[in-house]
């Protein structure tokens, strides 16, 4: 499974590849059906933020809330998630994600009309 690596980082609670059509792909832990929900709207917001904005793509974002950090990066049409318990380090995370993002080639790409 592609997000197995993530397994191995410290803190992860839930974890989520989230493809072109909102629906997930994969999942981690048991959060990481509502984490993939998550993603999937932020990547909507994300989209409108970035053209509002003139700023491109925007292709990482990260929060911190009361109980987890959230970081999440997009590989084209697909988003790639993960949730750890607040306080937790999210170097390795962010370096895992961006790794993976670019092993997302083989997934097939959302035909233009």
């Amino acid at each position: 499974m592609r997000l197995d690596p993530l397994r191995a980082v410290p803190g992860v609670v839930a974890s989520a590849l989230v493809g072109p059509d909102g629906l997930f792909i994969e999942l981690i832990g048991e959060a990481g059906d509502a984490l993939a929900a998550e993603l999937a709207a932020l990547r909507v917001v994300l989209d409108r933020v970035g053209r509002r904005l003139g700023a491109g793509n925007v292709t990482r974002v990260a929060f911190t809330s009361e109980r987890v950090e959230v970081v999440a990066v997009t590989s084209g049409d697909f988003v790639l998630g993960v949730a750890l318990t607040r306080g937790h380090d999210t170097r390795a995370a962010q370096q895992l994600l961006a790794r993976l993002a670019l092993e997302l080639t083989d997934l097939p790409r959302p035909e233009v009309a």
